[in-house]
């Protein structure tokens, strides 16, 4: 095996910290141990926890020049950047990703991710000298009007197993640019990726507490970072079952709750671009295995063509070599554990229990005995009331729906609880433009796989989230705004 990221402890106020329980990492394309990694003893997350408040508070971080911020904050990306191999290598292993995925997706586009980001929060007015139109001044006597954004204070930031890497420079990379204190915390199954950025901000030179990367094997040391009074914002990236738990855990502390959530995306193809199918189901099942909380798992077709679309997905799925990253022609990895192929089981019998069909998979992939592997999955679904079409499976599944006309399209891509992206298909660009203006989701895509972009929000409708990530929402989102009115003694 390649070297893999050396650190094996969580890094807390400018130390690495042992414990005396392991989490065992596993690969899951061949279920290998990868590595044990020390969990943080629970007194040393609330250590964590303290030394952010600290640092916070004492303004070592936070009362430092942006420009100097970004200075420290390049530095922690080239460290990064100098420990690419080594990232990459741990990434494969511990998630089971493709190389090239972790190479463009989750290394490349989050150092791309990281230095526009800090790009960004330097172009943008953080402090508004009268923002208060002229005519309301005089009438309030020459009082100057100041708005200011400031950073929050203590932010636990909560990322998940399917993009570690790309999560982690999504929220730590703002809120450290507006002065925050961050302790990240990396989900137990992929947890080695994300120790990285303990070393590069000990390298980088951040003070002690501005971040801290905290391992957790669940003995309450999420709960902590989601309920500490000394918290003031939690950022969360998973399911939305989970979100609510986050949600009711901040409550009686009112803290700021940014959450992105699952998704049940719609994938509409106006009769025009039909013959577009086959590259769009690919896209939901390559590199992540349909472990992606935007990926548009439901594909809606013109109801007297969906037999041919069927057909067409049905041959580009069969076409798609599944198989681990050592394997140099497989297109698709495994899920990340056992409990996430059984959730692939369940929903593809409950689709059937109620009118779908399977085209093409719905099972474990044959020479493939260990790893947690399974087939792209292509169900022909008789309307949107079925499970399959309901709720996130989180995996190499696709449901096929017909539509009648562009209204019955528009209507069954918003009968969801979810809304966290979409894509509409079309030759007919302003048709296409249309539908996507009246689908009720935080990001369409027309004509294009997806936008991933330190200016471009994303985020959520409905049961898919709160607030935005990336772009000027997603820096404003770690910022507080206060209004200063300022009149001289008279």
């Amino acid at each position: 095996m390649p070297d893999l990221i050396a650190e094996r402890c969580s890094y807390i106020a400018g130390s690495w910290v042992d414990g005396d329980e392991t989490l065992a990492v596993e690969n899951p394309a061949d279920e290998s141990h990868v590595t044990d990694v020390a969990a943080a003893p629970l007194a040393e997350i609330e250590r964590a926890v303290v030394e952010a408040r600290r640092c916070f508070d004492t303004g070592e971080w936070a009362d430092v020049p942006p420009a100097e911020r970004a200075r420290v904050l390049h530095a922690l990306v080239d460290h990064v950047v100098a420990r690419r191999d080594a990232l990459i290598a741990t990434i494969v292993a511990e998630a089971g990703q493709p190389v090239s995925f972790a190479e463009r997706a989750q290394f490349g586009a989050g150092v791309a991710l990281a230095r526009g980001t800090i790009d960004l929060y330097l172009s943008m007015p953080h402090e508004d000298t009268n923002p208060v139109p002229v005519d309301e001044l005089v009438r309030a006597g020459g009082v100057l009007s100041i708005r200011r954004h400031e950073p929050v204070g203590v932010v636990s930031a909560i990322t998940p197993y399917n993009g570690a890497i790309i999560m982690a420079f999504q929220k730590l990379i703002p809120a450290l640019m507006a002065g925050n204190s961050v302790i990240l915390r990396p989900s137990p199954l992929t947890p080695v990726s994300s120790l990285l950025f303990g070393a590069a901000a000990q390298a980088a030179g951040l003070p002690a507490g501005a971040l801290s990367v905290v391992v957790e094997g669940g003995a309450g040391g999420a709960e902590l970072l989601t309920s500490h009074p000394a918290v003031d914002m939690v950022s969360f990236t998973g399911s939305t079952a989970v979100g609510r738990r986050i949600l009711a855990q901040a409550a009686p502390t009112v803290k700021r709750v940014a959450l992105e959530l699952g998704g049940k995306s719609a994938q509409i193809y106006l009769p025009d671009a039909v013959g577009r199918v086959a590259a769009g189901a690919a896209a939901v099942v390559a590199a992540t295995a349909g472990q992606a909380c935007v990926a548009a798992t439901r594909m809606l077709v013109p109801a007297d063509r969906k037999d041919e679309v069927v057909e067409a997905v049905s041959r580009a799925y069969a076409a798609i070599t599944v198989g681990p990253p050592s394997d140099p022609a497989a297109r698709m990895g495994p899920l990340i554990n056992a409990a996430a192929r059984e959730r692939c089981e369940r929903f593809v019998a409950a689709a059937q229990e109620h009118g779908g069909k399977v085209a093409f998979g719905g099972g474990r992939p044959r020479g493939l005995e260990r790893g947690y592997y399974f087939e792209p999955t292509v169900l022909d679904l008789p309307d949107n009331t079925n499970p399959a079409a309901r709720e996130e499976i989180f995996g190499p599944v696709i449901s096929i729906l017909g539509y009648r006309d562009l209204d019955d399209a528009v209507r069954i891509a918003n009968d969801s609880d979810y809304g966290l992206s979409g894509q509409v298909y079309g030759a007919d660009l302003p048709a296409a433009t249309a539908v996507a203006r009246r689908l009720r989701t935080g990001a369409v895509n027309v004509n294009v796989g997806g936008l991933f972009s330190a200016y471009a929000p994303s985020g959520g409708y409905k049961h898919s989230g709160l607030g935005r990530e990336r772009g000027p929402d997603g820096i404003r989102a770690f910022q507080e705004v206060k209004h200063l009115a300022i009149k001289e003694q008279s």
